[in-house]
């Protein structure tokens, strides 16, 4: 209620301020705006002229108040009446993002462009002041333009918001072609924004042809953002599904397999748009979306078909009619889909590859403010390719055919050229000139095989990494390489000469002298002297007993005497018992 009392005492232009809930700074808002506008007088203290580089300011600071990561709810909160239009708006996005699982925030995100609008409208008035510059003038007519036609596309008025939109990107054109370079950048890039919304409204109003043209704009910028996404996806959808119903079958390598699930039919449909969408991406990052999207959309395909085929195996290996090496149509359908998938990861390694290789060979020699790419980074990359070549050999119902067998094989050359190019690479960057000299060799073995057997697969072979041009740099490797081994080998032998041992001694005796020497490696390294030479030493003394000669022994005779008493005589007395 305290906000409602106020919105009277700040002034009638204000009165859309009760439409939201915590108006109790909306009389401050209203001074806010009116404030430029209340009297001359503050004017004249100005300069003559008046400049607010509109575009530049929304652009930065959504950037750097939340929309860098779709943070609308953090960008609500900044500066007068351009910021009051840019709240509303960021506002408006928060609530259609929530409005996708609360159908009842719509409601809400409508009041909030329109008073995106409104503030819009309140500023392209200020700016009529003869004080504010023509360049501002325009941008806050084309700004009031932009506003106002999203709201007439969320109502789906399509005539009301394709004249908008068309009076935006018209301002922004002119003003493109009349500044620099760097402020072209920024009207360019609003223009290719609001370019499929001006289509999306035309379809709307009649125009069939449009269709064509938001789906090339959709598969170029890599997928779609913003306002429009929801209703595009939707709308190519709708559209592939419509054709789908008339596609009954597809043909492959001679042989025509009907396809009667729909996402299977919308995939099929749309891959010839992907594929020229790739072709045409004007930028690395957005070819790699466009590939990942692809492989999405073909994994989702294939799932779609494992699940029509049955879980027993040898149902899957049933023949056709009884004829050999022929499989079911639902089973070759899921090899055209893996051949599909297989390729098209192929295509996307190769790509980034051809980037790699760059940085690889022309990279500074001494850069080491980053990790720079390195041979083995490629060497990776086809480890993978030669991979899926080989699961390619396996797909059921291509086993007898020849002629794909034979494309595959030459196609594996090809890859394991490059691939061997590069492990050479990676040998010379640790001068092991011998390894890479021999793999340098097996490359110019492949590529001379490629040449020799591509005579009927030129046509499929000319996608591929080029031989010749592959033939010419190994040729020219090969001649530094032995240019660098040959100097290698020089500074070698110049640093050991500085060292090189001037004597016989052996290591034992020369151990607080540090010198090379080879031989200390080989058989006959010299490390003691052997066998060693004669030195005296002491020998064991020899002891003499001298004194036993003087040495008198005691009597010994009475003992003799009574031994002899006690002999035959004593035995028998001790016989009968008579003891002395």
């Amino acid at each position: 209620m305290a906000a409602e009392k106020q919105v009277p005492a700040g002034g009638g232009g204000s009165s859309s301020g009760g439409s939201g809930g915590g108006r109790g700074a909306g009389g401050e808002e209203n001074k806010e705006n009116e404030r430029p506008s209340a009297g001359s007088k503050a004017n004249k203290e100005f300069g003559d002229s008046l400049s607010l580089e509109i575009l530049q300011i929304i652009k930065e600071s959504q950037q750097q108040h939340g929309l860098r990561h779709g943070d609308f709810q953090r960008y609500r909160y900044l500066l007068l009446v351009l910021m009051d239009a840019e709240r509303a708006w960021s506002y408006a996005m928060q609530l259609k993002q929530e409005a996708n699982t609360e159908p009842r925030k719509r409601f809400h995100l409508l009041s909030r462009l329109r008073k995106a609008v409104k503030h819009a409208e309140e500023l392209e008035r200020l700016c009529e002041s003869n004080r504010v510059d023509a360049k501002t003038k325009l941008e806050a007519q084309a700004y009031t333009a932009y506003l106002s036609g999203m709201l007439r596309f969320e109502h789906q008025e399509w005539k009301a918001a394709i004249e908008a939109f068309n009076k935006c990107k018209t301002i922004y054109e002119k003003l493109a072609s009349a500044f620099t370079e760097e402020q072209a950048v920024l009207y360019n890039q609003r223009v290719e924004e609001i370019s499929p919304n001006i289509r999306y409204c035309a379809y709307n109003i009649g125009d069939q042809s449009a269709i064509n043209e938001l789906m090339q704009m959709r598969l170029r910028s890599g997928g779609t953002e913003g306002l429009l996404a929801e209703k595009l996806e939707a709308l190519i959808t709708q559209t592939r599904a419509k054709q789908a119903a008339t596609m009954s079958e597809v043909e492959w390598r001679g042989r025509a397999v009907p396809v009667r699930i729909d996402k299977v039919r919308i995939f099929l449909l749309g891959l010839a748009d992907n594929e020229a969408a790739i072709a045409q991406a004007e930028s690395e990052e957005t070819k790699e979306r466009l590939f990942e999207s692809m492989l999405s959309e073909c994994r989702d395909a294939i799932q779609a078909v494992r699940e029509e085929l049955k879980p027993d195996q040898k149902q899957r290996d049933y023949t056709l009619e009884g004829e050999s090496g022929k499989v079911s149509n639902l089973q070759y359908l899921h090899s055209y889909l893996t051949y599909i998938k297989l390729s098209t990861a192929i295509k996307r390694n190769e790509n980034m590859a051809k980037g790699l290789q760059k940085a690889v060979l022309q990279q500074a020699p001494e850069d080491d403010s980053k990790r720079s790419p390195r041979p083995q980074d490629l060497i990776r990359l086809y480890d993978i390719i030669l991979q899926n070549l080989v699961e390619l050999l396996q797909l059921p119902g291509l086993e007898e055919d020849r002629a794909f067998q034979k494309e595959i094989g030459l196609k594996t050359l090809v890859y394991k050229a490059y691939r061997c190019f590069f492990i050479a690479q990676s040998y010379v960057l640790v001068k092991k000139w011998s390894e890479a000299l021999v793999l340098y060799d097996r490359v110019l073995k492949y590529a001379d095989e490629v040449n020799s057997d591509a005579g009927a697969f030129k046509n499929s072979l000319k996608d591929l990494p080029d031989v010749q041009e592959l033939i010419t740099q190994v040729r020219s490797e090969k001649c530094s390489l032995q240019a660098a081994a040959i100097l290698d080998t020089n500074d070698s032998h110049q640093t050991e000469t500085s060292f090189q041992v001037k004597d016989n001694k052996p290591l034992v005796e020369r151990f607080e002298t540090f010198c090379l020497d080879p031989s200390l490696v080989t058989k006959q390294a010299n490390l003691v002297h052997f066998p060693p030479g004669f030195q005296p030493i002491p020998c064991k003394p020899l002891f003499f007993d001298l004194a036993l000669n003087h040495v008198a022994f005691p009597p010994l005779e009475d003992k003799l005497e009574q031994k002899t008493k006690s002999g035959l005589t004593g035995y028998i007395k001790g016989i009968f018992g008579f003891r002395s």
